[in-house]
């Protein structure tokens, strides 16, 4: 890929060699702790560590770049390094003879459970008081996301200050990158920043204030300048994304981000666009960029008339070549097919915090809640679109693209956490093995962002992990908080308990009180919340006006 090369997937041995705690790690910016940099912090009951020695011991591994568990492991972690993976199947036992299990300051017995790398949000949202970042960050948590790409929804000093305490473990908390739009924290002028020769001086002085990944949302209206700055951003260790706005997809549409050398596409902008047999998207007369429901009412229905066959060959073939990520984003759009569904999801009461459902619900204020005019037939082009779409992201992975992992959640009835497990059914929608979404997910979210040590279970990557009660390359919804309803060998049925802990730099959460909390701050949230336009045809209180 032109931005950053290709990890290793070589498929996990039968003896792993044990690799120093103090191993350097090549490129990225994640690096191993040192010995007197491990202190074991205590978080109350949420979350320990990291441990001078962890050990993982008997656990099933997904590795993270698309093959089969393997195992059993015991999976020793120095600090926030796996050091060594030791196997324990029937095989290598025989073959290494009896031998001492190994142990350390803390062992987790992850019998008939499955480690797998933790999971980079390359897209989600904080959003702003009086929702929590708590109730984000324990939400992620939980549904194994160790690493997310977050806008900088409260501001690029607070999102940076929240970034350092991440790494520095300070918080219990995923590693974020902020994503922030092109000049921010720099005190360049509008003509400067819009100027294609000063896109390396912009790029050199983000990267100097700590920025990784830049958002190149509005600046599709100058391919020039499109150019520029993706050269300048690679050029100083940084990434692109791009959601493809439809007020300039006449001059930029996905083709020509990939070609321009942008690194991500986010959400689902751009392609159809690419693939029209008129150079322009058929708006109707009425049609104001600024009116969201007209927005995506037409960002549906352009799918139903984009050249098929020119999306599926020319576009992917291109895009392909040019070497971008496909940044999909599925699940925030899913409302959009049926908002009945989406409205009714039963996480909702217990675990939607009621500032969230309040900006969801339809109101031309807010962004994202256009569902106040949304018809059958916006339904019928959104079920269109996802179909089509998807065989767009098919034939990409088929071809050898890379289709990485976004949720942009906590907009449009996509709840934190729970949106990171349906994402990946909805990548499983499209055609793509479990093990491939797992694998976008994990080794090609962590390639797309250039952090070489991330998304595999591997001696020497970095222990950011999620341990599974059960299998979720057999079902992916046993990485849900509240499990999935399944058989025991007897044939007995029973809820599996979801991810029972999250590792994240070598610090242990406890799943369980994570969501707990979580539905404290949301009980708190939704005291005495009245009905409204969306509930109260099937509630029995009285609507307050």
């Amino acid at each position: 890929m032109r931005h950053f090369a290709l990890l290793s997937a070589t498929a996990l041995c039968v003896a792993v060699g044990a690799v120093p705690v103090t191993a350097q790690m090549a490129g990225g910016t994640l690096q191993p702790l040192t010995a007197s940099q491990i202190v074991t912090r205590k978080f109350g009951d949420l979350a320990e560590g990291p441990y001078k020695r962890l050990v993982i011991r008997n656990a099933m591994v997904i590795p993270g770049h698309g093959g089969p568990p393997a195992g059993p492991y015991d999976i020793v972690i120095e600090g926030n390094v796996i050091t060594e993976m030791i196997p324990f199947d029937p095989v290598s036992a025989e073959r290494r003879g009896a031998t001492q299990r190994p142990t350390g300051d803390r062992v987790i017995d992850a019998t008939g459970k499955y480690v797998m790398p933790g999971m980079i949000d390359l897209h989600t949202h904080i959003r702003t008081a009086p929702e929590e970042n708590e109730y984000v960050y324990y939400l992620k948590l939980a549904h194994g996301v160790t690493t997310m790409v977050n806008a900088a929804d409260r501001g690029f000093d607070s999102a940076m200050t929240a970034a350092r305490q991440s790494a520095r473990n300070e918080i219990v908390a995923p590693r974020m990158y902020p994503l922030v739009g092109f000049g921010t924290g720099t005190t360049f002028s509008r003509a400067q920043l819009e100027d294609p020769a000063m896109a390396p001086e912009v790029a050199k002085a983000m990267a100097a204030n700590g920025s990784r990944v830049i958002s190149m949302d509005p600046l599709g209206w100058s391919l020039e300048l499109v150019t520029a700055i993706a050269q300048a951003a690679k050029a100083n260790g940084m990434i692109t994304s791009f959601h493809l706005q439809p007020s300039n997809t006449a001059v930029t549409q996905a083709v020509r981000a990939a070609c321009a050398g942008i690194t991500m596409i986010e959400h689902h902008y751009g392609y159809a666009e690419s693939a029209l047999d008129n150079q322009s998207q058929d708006f109707p007369r009425h049609y104001g960029y600024g009116n969201e429901i007209e927005r995506f009412r037409e960002a549906g229905r352009v799918w139903t008339y984009t050249n098929r066959e020119r999306l599926l060959g020319e576009v992917v073939d291109s895009m392909y070549k040019c070497g971008v990520t496909l940044l999909p984003t599925r699940v925030v759009y899913e409302a959009n097919r049926d908002v009945a569904r989406a409205t009714s999801l039963p996480w909702h009461e217990k675990y939607t915090h009621a500032a969230l459902w309040g900006w969801n619900l339809p109101n031309p204020a807010y962004h994202g809640a256009f569902h106040y005019d949304w018809t059958s037939d916006d339904e019928y082009y959104w079920n269109y679109a996802f179909r089509l779409w998807g065989d767009l992201i098919a034939a990409y992975n088929k071809k050898g693209g890379r289709v990485a992992y976004g949720t942009d959640d906590n907009y449009i009835w996509a709840t934190p956490g729970f949106s990171s497990i349906r994402e990946l059914q909805l990548l499983r929608e499209t055609g793509m093995h479990n093990l491939e979404t797992i694998k976008a997910a994990t080794l090609t979210s962590a390639q797309t962002l250039g952090e070489p040590k991330l998304g595999l279970v591997r001696p020497g990557y970095l222990a950011d992990l999620a341990i599974v009660d059960n299998n979720p390359a057999y079902n992916l919804k046993f990485l849900y908080s509240y499990g999935d309803v399944t058989l025991d060998k007897d044939g007995r049925m029973y809820r599996t308990k979801g991810i029972v802990h999250t590792i994240k730099d070598g610090v242990v959460t406890n799943n369980e009180r994570l969501m707990e909390e979580v539905a404290k701050m949301v009980a708190r949230s939704r005291r005495n919340l009245p009905p409204d336009i969306m509930t109260s045809p099937f509630s029995t209180q009285k609507v307050v006006p």
